[in-house]
């Protein structure tokens, strides 16, 4: 299993951008989230949601400034720092010729685990996927494979979490298994980073709440009593609003 031993925060961005074409994806976020942290990151679709997490999981890499996992430069370590870090991703990232439990024996041997079979049983049954593992997964629904995808990343048992609107496409009784396999007593000093448009789940799931807008972070607090569901659609409208 990955190690967490690691100092500073677990997550960090200074000055990122990113671009596709003229288009800004990223505009200049600065970001630093402690171990043992959730940051929930709200947005409207366009506004860089998807970008910050998959420079965070160095799927892609910024056009300046620089990003760091568990303490390491993205950029000259990224092999290294993946090892720390559970991706899901809009992408499942699973090979649909094989099957879940396929997928996930191959993500055991990427991550040099030992006890695979006993791993991904226990992952299994934390998130109730062990009815669809040997089916092919080019064969199951988006909500199985995405159940399938949050296995692969927990597999490892990761102190790091990155999360691109993982509830989507999801029913009730698999984010109920979703939030119970993010919220582990067992892992208290686990980082989460995760994307949503949901604000009532943002609430119940966050430390911390941020929005982003037209690629600029122009809103981040720690989760209060007076983070209500209606005066964070307060927050939320007034913010969008004001980056147009």
């Amino acid at each position: 299993m990955t190690s967490a031993a690691f100092h500073g925060p677990a997550v960090e961005l200074a000055r990122v951008s990113k671009a596709y074409g003229r288009a800004a994806a990223l505009d200049n976020v600065d970001l630093a989230l402690d171990r043992g942290r959730t940051l929930v990151v709200l947005g409207p679709n366009g506004s860089g949601k998807t970008t910050l997490i998959k420079i965070l999981a160095s799927i892609s890499k910024p056009d300046s400034g620089s990003a760091r996992i568990a303490g390491l430069d993205l950029a000259r370590h990224g092999t290294l720092a993946r090892r720390f870090v559970g991706v899901v991703t809009h992408d499942p990232l699973l090979y649909d010729e094989l099957t879940g439990r396929e997928n996930l024996r191959f993500a055991a041997r990427m991550f040099d685990i030992d006890d695979a079979d006993d791993r991904i049983r226990a992952v299994s049954d934390r998130i109730d996927v062990s009815a669809r593992l040997d089916h092919r997964v080019g064969a199951l629904s988006h909500g199985w494979k995405k159940r399938i995808s949050l296995a692969r990343a927990l597999l490892h048992d990761p102190p790091i979490l990155l999360m691109d609107e993982p509830e989507s496409g999801l029913d009730q009784q698999a984010i109920v298994a979703f939030e119970r396999a993010v919220d582990d007593e067992t892992r208290p000093n686990r980082t989460v980073v995760m994307t949503t448009h949901d604000i009532e789940r943002a609430l119940y799931m966050a430390d911390q709440i941020a929005i982003l807008a037209k690629g600029r972070l122009v809103y981040r607090q720690t989760v209060s009593d007076e983070h209500d569901a209606d005066a964070l659609r307060e927050i939320y409208a007034r913010r969008i609003a004001s980056a147009k």
